[in-house]
This record gives structure tokens, C-alpha cells and sequence, in this order.
């Protein structure tokens, strides 16, 4: 599997988290942004491998959905053609701030120990361009 197709398998289920309707796992109404900016931590870490989060709490609807893209994530990758082992991170910071509005960066580690940590804004998700 090429390491372009793992960083698109990980836009991919971050966007569809940050889009707030969720149809990888169903159709689940969430706003991981504004649970974010509710707290004093401002962010939530997804780690779409173990389905868990951090940073801030997350509310029982939103900790589900976090659960339901684990479960989702073997579909995801057998439709690019590769497994959930192909990965040893595939997380997500979904954050909110004065400078830039929503966003979340997404980090992917392969087998081999590369890795790439990108950041998008907005819905959907555009690649934010550093000058």
C-alpha cells in the first residue's frame, strides 16, 4: 500500500467526523467543533484505531459515533484495498480557535515508520497551505 493512499484513508474518516453527519458509520448528527470549544481544552483527540478520545469530555452520542468509525475503519480500508494493520496511528485534533475557525490535523504512522501530520479547516475539510 502506498503511503498517499494511507493519508487518504485518513482525510477521509476525519472529514467525515468533522462533517458532523457521520454516513461512513450511519447518519449521526454531531459537532465535534463546538464540544471542543465548550471546554477549557478547546480540542478532542480521536484515535480511530482504539475508537477513544481525549482532551476534552465528549458527550455520550459523540463518544458512540467515536466508537462506531473504529468499527467502521476495516470497511473504510478494504475499499482502498489495505487493513487497519497497515496502520500504527491514525488519529485526529479537532480543534476551534480565534486564528483560524475550525480544524482538525490528522497523523498517520505506517508499518515502516513513516508518518505525516497534516491540518485541514473548515467543512470539508481543505488542506491548510503553510507559507
Amino acid at each position: 500500500m502506498k503511503f498517499g493512499e494511507l493519508k487518504s484513508i485518513g482525510h477521509n474518516i476525519a472529514d467525515s467526523l468533522a462533517s458532523g453527519i457521520c454516513l461512513l458509520v450511519g447518519y449521526y448528527e454531531v459537532d465535534i467543533f463546538a464540544e471542543a470549544a465548550s471546554s477549557p481544552a478547546r480540542y478532542i483527540d480521536v484515535d480511530f484505531l482504539t475508537g477513544t478520545s481525549s482532551g476534552s469530555l465528549t458527550s455520550p452520542s459523540l463518544t458512540k459515533v467515536i466508537t462506531l468509525y473504529r468499527d467502521a475503519l476495516d470497511r473504510l480500508c478494504a475499499s482502498h484495498g489495505t487493513s487497519s494493520s497497515a496502520f500504527t496511528v491514525l488519529a485526529a485534533r479537532f480543534a476551534t480557535d480565534s486564528r483560524y475557525g475550525e480544524r482538525f490535523t490528522v497523523t498517520v504512522e505506517d508499518q515502516s515508520g513513516r508518518r505525516s501530520i497534516d491540518e485541514y479547516l473548515g467543512r470539508p475539510g481543505r488542506k491548510l497551505k503553510v507559507r
